[in-house]
């Protein structure tokens, strides 16, 4: 039996999964910007308007598909995420079998640069990851309660050379540091296709209430990585300062990033949904 798939936030990641599907499944998305009703319908959709902000808008999703793929953040403020709050109880009416929601590493915290798997507790330090911390909770919870196989797809960093804002190039054309070597701390990829997917076969073959880690197989340093996109693109390497320095120079935001080290373990993303990396480092996808 054909799956009927309900998108929830279709954007750049989105339109990739309906790329990579190219019509073997009859697919809906969800969106809250009429704009993008064309855009959705071209790439092979049926649009939906509604907002995860507005719960009268969603009393529709009740039994719509089969299953659902859930990418939409949460909101950008507060520790709870009541956008996911606020589908799951509009899917609660008529729940799905299945449904695969796409969080975030953050959720582990800073693990001083350890190598981890999906068994190293979540330690969110930033209200941003906490909030992924309790939609997780929520989804599977949702899965306990009516028999939905829940799948989440933890992610790091996410990079593509098509992707707006997802390739370094713009940074380095700005001329935005790093941090020195001693400094530096373990960042994490996955190229923008590559996770479209594992989005796929999460649907397929995900284990119930499963959490895998989506990434590539690389460990670099921040520094590194923005070197080897340097290279590659014919760019000047970027400069390199302390973090003393950085405390001056950097949002808030950017310093965010580099208090947390770890690499990731895709093993469970191997072994399980058996997916076979197109760019097993960012050395192939830049």
């Amino acid at each position: 039996m054909t799956p009927s798939l309900l998108i929830i936030g279709c954007g750049d990641v989105g339109l990739r999964v309906l790329r990579e599907l190219d019509g073997r499944w009859p697919v809906r998305a969800l969106t809250s910007s009429p704009e993008r009703l064309p855009e959705l319908r071209a790439a092979g959709a049926l649009p939906l308007l509604g907002s995860l902000d507005r719960p009268a808008t969603l009393a529709r999703l009740a039994g719509l598909a089969s299953w659902v793929l859930h990418l939409a953040p949460p909101a950008s403020t507060g520790a709870t995420d009541e956008r996911t709050r606020h589908l799951l109880a509009a899917l609660a009416r008529k729940p799905p079998a299945v449904l695969v929601y796409v969080s975030t590493t953050g959720v582990y915290g800073d693990c001083g640069g350890a190598r981890i798997d999906e068994t190293r507790p979540p330690a969110p330090a930033t209200d941003r990851a906490r909030r992924r911390v309790d939609a997780e909770a929520q989804l599977r919870a949702f899965g306990r309660r009516h028999g939905t196989r829940v799948v989440i797809l933890r992610v790091p960093g996410i990079y593509a050379r098509d992707r707006v804002g997802g390739h370094p190039r713009e940074r380095l054309v700005r001329g935005t540091p790093v941090l020195r070597p001693e400094d530096d701390a373990y960042t994490n990829h996955i190229q923008a296709d590559d996770l479209a997917r594992a989005c796929v076969l999460a649907l397929l073959r995900g284990a119930p209430q499963r959490t895998l880690n989506v990434c590539d197989d690389s460990e670099l340093l921040m520094g590194d990585y923005f070197d080897l996109a340097a290279d590659l693109a014919g760019l000047p390497r970027p400069e390199r300062i302390t973090r003393e320095q950085a405390a001056e120079r950097l949002s808030p935001m950017q310093l965010s990033f580099w208090s947390e080290s770890r690499r990731l373990s895709n093993r469970r993303l191997r072994r399980e949904l058996r997916l076979a990396l197109r760019y097993p480092t960012p050395r192939e996808g830049l």
